[in-house]
């Protein structure tokens, strides 16, 4: 597999901003406690693919990347801070997203030679050969920069857009909306032909009021004070630089695997089934999300295998826009996700005959709880789950959500053919979104040993028949 850099382009917002960009009072954006618990995590890093009617070279050139800069410079115009710099002075308490004029996102264009329908497709794979398709950021101790963006073409195939985004800066949510923003505004331009300034509607419009959310000085001083923990040279307690990511040697392969609506309804059943009561399973959360989940991860430990004492500990992530008093706006820009977190589990509990049902029950509690869950409890609960991972210990996490809605981002060519969370690599978290062709469905991403893989798959497809 070869892959040719063309171009390393700076893209900036397009020149007649609006009164954000004019006033000073914007050109800094505090981080808030939600965004500093992730200010060293390994950024999120993402693949959408797109199969336009005409992919040759002359067709790329003329057509797909101009449109694609255009509207990328006119979508900077609403998301001004992704062009920014995360930044740490000596003398200030915690880092803030500054934006100066001439700041641009940096964007790589690039050809590859390549399968596209291999790269695209759910079958096992090394994971190394995504890589290739994703830029990366640039830090440094007291600067990083948000977002880095690479373009690449399949000749006569197919092109990808690799998104790379610090994560103390976008959840999820924020990098859905902005990349559908983009798309947005990109079809605009081709259904119209307008060249001009597009406006996006009130759902993709990014709001920027941290109001509710600043001044918690108590908890980020607390999340502060955790991140110095984690290193052990004192020099090291400001940086900006990331912590290390798991390393990916060559039997490291990725697959993606579907649940689909017929087997999350079976899913459903199965635990009704098996509960010890009617009562028990009345009272359980049996969202698309909790049954997916609690499938993945028991086939996860039985795959892993070992001892049945060892202990294990798993989290998601949950949107607190909504929980918050008052909540915060759909269209919120930035973190707004705490953790809830199991982490006082041994494998056995999830390698037995009843371990789906388990799970489910542990991860359907955690969801019950969110409602009364308190900002500063899921800190506290985030703190122990760390902690909790220790060597010789199993732990999951999830990437991503079944309502961000990536397969919705059309740029005028058709919506995506594939979307994949490359970040699980180094991460070892599952991803999750929703299927592109069906409603109620899931699709999985899954990074690990080809040895370890085989068993996974073989006991994840055995348990839907």
């Amino acid at each position: 597999m070869a892959i040719n850099v063309i171009e390393i382009a700076r893209v900036g917002p397009a020149t007649d901003s609006d009164s954000f960009r004019d006033s000073a009072d914007w050109r800094t954006l505090p981080l808030t406690f939600f965004d500093l618990g992730w200010i060293r995590a390994h950024p999120n890093k993402r693949i959408i693919f797109y199969r336009p009617p005409n992919s040759t070279r002359e067709s790329f050139d003329s057509v797909i990347l101009p449109k694609l800069r255009l509207s990328l410079s006119v979508v900077l115009r609403h998301y001004l801070p992704l062009a920014g710099r995360i930044l740490w002075g000596p003398h200030d308490p915690k880092p803030s997203i500054i934006m100066r004029e001439n700041d641009a996102v940096p964007l790589t264009i690039a050809q590859i030679d390549a399968d596209f329908c291999l790269l695209s497709g759910n079958g096992q794979l090394p994971a190394a050969e995504f890589h290739h398709l994703v830029p990366e950021l640039t830090v440094s101790d007291d600067s990083a920069s948000v977002l880095s963006l690479q373009i690449t073409l399949f000749p006569s195939q197919g092109f990808s857009i690799g998104i790379t985004a610090h994560h103390a800066v976008l959840d999820g949510r924020t990098t859905s909306a902005f990349i559908k923003s983009w798309a947005h505004v990109c079809r605009q331009f081709q259904e119209h032909e307008n060249n001009g300034f597009a406006s996006l509607p009130d759902d993709l419009t990014p709001s920027f009021d941290r109001t509710v959310i600043n001044g918690r000085t108590d908890i980020e001083a607390k999340i502060l004070k955790r991140l110095s923990s984690l290193v052990k040279d004192e020099a090291e307690t400001r940086s900006l630089k990331l912590m290390p990511a798991r390393e990916i040697g060559g039997d490291m392969v990725r697959v993606t695997l579907e649940l689909t609506r017929e087997n999350i309804e079976k899913l459903r059943e199965r635990v009704k089934n098996e509960s010890l009561s009617a009562s028990s399973a009345h009272g359980l959360h049996l969202s698309t999300f909790v049954v997916a989940y609690a499938y993945v991860w028991t086939c996860m430990v039985k795959a892993r295998g070992g001892d049945a004492h060892r202990p294990v500990s798993f989290m998601f992530p949950a949107d607190f826009r909504h929980r918050l008093d008052p909540p915060l706006p759909a269209t919120y820009f930035g973190n707004c996700v705490s953790a809830a977190s199991c982490h006082d589990q041994t494998a056995g509990a999830f390698m037995e005959e009843r371990g789906f049902v388990t799970a489910v029950k542990v991860l359907s509690d955690l969801v019950n709880g969110l409602g009364q869950q308190t900002v500063e409890a899921s800190e506290e609960e985030f703190t122990k789950a760390m902690k909790a991972v220790k060597s010789g210990a199993q732990f999951g996490s999830v990437a991503g959500s079944t309502r961000l809605g990536y397969y919705g981002a059309d740029f005028g060519w058709g919506k995506p053919v594939k979307t994949v969370v490359v970040s699980i690599d180094w991460t070892g978290a599952i991803s999750m979104s929703e299927r592109r062709d069906e409603s109620g469905g899931v699709e999985i991403g899954l990074c690990l040993k080809n040895t370890e893989m085989d068993i996974f798959v073989s006991l994840f497809n055995n348990g839907l028949t």
